[in-house]
């Protein structure tokens, strides 16, 4: 419609309408297309999708080389997580792929059975995850001790970081836990003094210190960039630019270093250990995978409003997942809180953004594979280094030094363990610590005595939980009542009492009775047989 006014020589002059605008202050509504735009998933799941495969290519990489295999197992284990583990059931946006908390122990499975042996141990943990999902066991990991899993992930974080360390330096690492501490004096004396390689030394620390100061940067279009993708590019780079004499990835085709599990692997598998050995292994890589998985889904829950994790469904996929990197001979996949967190503050709101995730991954092995050949190892080094120390949690280990000591001395156990030990044997120790802590609390007894006037009876009040674990006190306190002296013994507050305090208390009557003349009450009585 076209409004007109007269002009000065009397013609009408039509002119448009005029234009709505909103008040200062007030944002303008979108058109219906652009509203609907908005609307649609796609519209954050791709992007996301693309900050998610930028963060998990250097990782998939890193954790390849650190776990003795070739760069491209680590890949397409990202990419069966995207791909696989992407499209099924459980959690709506939890990224799957090699993760750096089983690196210690893949290593140690690969030189123990050798590279051709990880498929089936992969396979076996994927097939024994499938049957505790059927089994409906993923909720009970919600009952493990957040200790207990603080604990574990300081203990991986810390022997990835003594074993990163070396590789930054170029150096072998030691095998165990303890050689690793104890060589790393040497192994700085080394670096200062320029016995270690230079060039690789100072490549793995500059890429440490942008890993370190990369968010602190104050160009919001730099800080878009995931900083283990900067890092490790820009160490390519300079590699590249400056020819520096320092080890790089291997490249091989991904169809080369993909292997299906044959007689061989099986004959090398049985033949290198015990049958007790490898359903060892087995059973250490599903208790990790699947804590760390579940863990990890309960942790992303928190981060978003959108559809809760299904426990038992999210294992199921994981070990689907972890069927098919098996039959492929690739690394074990769990769940990453690294890739997680970035997937979920990318603004994915679906399943799509980790399933384009592996797409990404799957077109830049197959297209641009010559790339991996430019990353110097010391870089990806310096990536697990950083990525082993965020395992820690620090604040969670003074916070819980402040208000619950024991539970600190749980976490410092199991960490300890696992660096001494290995991941399997220091989870079990910290586990068993955990029980016996928890059963110590529990079995709490009040133990009261009181003089009554003017019979002068000595009353001994029991109340709380009586078990085996507070016998020596409860039997100290009783034997040390005076023989000549009437008491009187009241256990009718305890909320439990176990076979072994009611045998001793009955113990201790007869025992009083016969060497005492003074009388003794129990209330109520005690058994006269037990």
């Amino acid at each position: 419609m076209l409004s007109s006014c007269p002009d000065p020589g009397g013609d009408r002059v039509s002119r448009p309408p005029r234009r709505r605008t909103a008040p200062p202050g007030r944002p303008r509504r979108p058109l219906g297309a652009l509203r609907a735009l908005r609307a649609v998933p796609w519209r954050y799941d791709l992007p996301s999708s693309l900050v998610v495969f930028l963060v998990a290519l250097p990782l998939c990489v890193g954790v390849a080389v650190a776990s003795g295999v070739p760069a491209e197992l680590g890949l397409m284990t990202g990419i069966v997580g995207g791909l696989v583990v992407g499209l099924l059931p459980g959690s709506s946006l939890q990224v799957s792929g090699p993760a750096a908390g089983l690196t210690v122990l893949v290593y140690e499975a690969v030189q123990r059975f050798g590279p051709g042996a990880l498929g089936l141990l992969v396979l076996g943990t994927g097939l024994l995850q499938l049957a505790m999902g059927a089994l409906r066991l993923g909720r009970w990991f919600r009952a493990m001790s957040a200790s207990v899993v603080h604990g574990m992930l300081a203990g991986i974080g810390l022997t990835l970081l003594f074993g990163q360390l070396y590789a930054l330096a170029d150096r072998r690492a030691p095998a165990t836990g303890p050689e690793k501490i104890a060589g790393l004096p040497v192994l700085l004396r080394d670096a200062v003094t320029g016995a270690a390689t230079p060039s690789a030394v100072a490549l793995g620390a500059g890429t440490l210190l942008v890993l370190v100061f990369w968010k602190h940067l104050p160009a919001k279009v730099v800080q878009n960039v995931p900083a283990p993708l900067a890092a490790v590019g820009l160490a390519a780079a300079v590699t590249a630019a400056a020819d520096l004499p320092v080890a790089r990835v291997r490249v091989s085709g991904l169809l080369d270093v993909v292997h299906l599990p044959d007689r061989a692997a099986l004959g090398a598998l049985a033949g290198s250990a015990g049958l007790g050995t490898v359903l060892g292994t087995v059973v250490a890589f599903t208790l990790i995978a699947s804590a760390e998985t579940l863990f990890s889904a309960a942790a992303v829950d928190r981060m978003h409003h959108g559809p809760r994790t299904d426990y038992d469904r999210e294992l199921t996929a994981q070990g689907i997942g972890n069927t098919v990197c098996g039959l492929l001979g690739a690394l074990p996949m769990t769940a990453v809180i690294v890739r997680s967190a970035a997937n979920v503050q990318a603004g994915a709101r679906t399943k799509a953004s980790r399933t384009l995730h592996g797409v990404w991954l799957l077109l830049f092995t197959a297209l641009l594979p010559g790339a991996l050949g430019l990353v110097p190892l010391t870089a990806l080094a310096a990536v697990l280094v950083h990525a082993g120390a965020k395992l820690v949690p620090v604040r969670r280990i003074v916070a819980l030094c402040r208000e619950h000591r024991g539970e600190a001395l749980v976490l410092g156990v199991t960490a300890t363990a696992i660096i001494a030990t290995d991941l399997f044997e220091g989870v079990l120790i910290g586990i068993g610590l955990a029980v016996a802590k928890s059963a110590w609390q529990t079995s709490h007894l009040q133990i009261g005595v009181e003089e009554l006037h003017p019979e002068r009876v000595l009353r001994v009040r029991l109340s709380g939980n009586a078990t085996f674990l507070r016998l020596p006190r409860l039997l100290d306190t009783l034997e040390r009542l005076p023989a000549d002296r009437p008491v009187e013994l009241d256990w009718s507050g305890l909320r439990h009492l176990d076979h072994a305090c009611t045998v001793a208390l009955a113990s201790w009557a007869t025992q009083h009775r016969a060497r005492s003349s003074a009388p003794l009450a129990v209330e109520p009585p005690l058994p006269a047989v037990v």
